[in-house]
């Protein structure tokens, strides 16, 4: 692992952490919101259906999210927490769609970007729903 990957897994190894500790769990959408890789209005504008994929939006290419995808499943399985799928839909008035991540909507990478990390004491069912 060169220099870069190493501080960048440090940097989402800290915030996730910091992200268990204040909430209990660390989502991929918090992550990329405490790195300063997904803008607070970017995310709205998401949540409420204005753009067709997250994806878009993150800043940093596609390898970068991954990366930082992997670091977040590898600081999960390290804290022997639980993952969690979350159903992320629209916010708002009209139908309650489901959100997209990525472009091309492929389930294994939709499936990473909506599992939560969570502390084990923690109760409540495999699947989330976030409205």
């Amino acid at each position: 692992m060169n220099d870069n990957a190493k501080r960048l897994r440090e940097q989402v190894f800290s915030a996730a952490g910091e992200l268990v500790a204040e909430k209990g769990y660390v989502s991929p959408v918090d992550l990329f919101l405490r790195l300063g890789r997904l803008r607070p209005e970017d995310y709205q504008n998401w949540r409420f259906g204005r753009l067709p994929y997250l994806e878009r939006v993150i800043e940093g290419n596609l390898s970068k999210c991954n990366r930082i995808l992997h670091f977040l499943n590898e600081y999960g399985r390290e804290a022997k927490l639980k993952p969690s799928l979350t159903v992320y839909k629209r916010w708002g008035r009209g139908p309650k769609k489901i959100l997209f991540f990525s472009k091309y909507k492929a389930p294994a990478v939709e499936k990473v970007y909506a599992t939560s990390w969570v502390r084990k004491n923690r109760t409540g069912g495999l699947i989330d729903e976030v409205e």
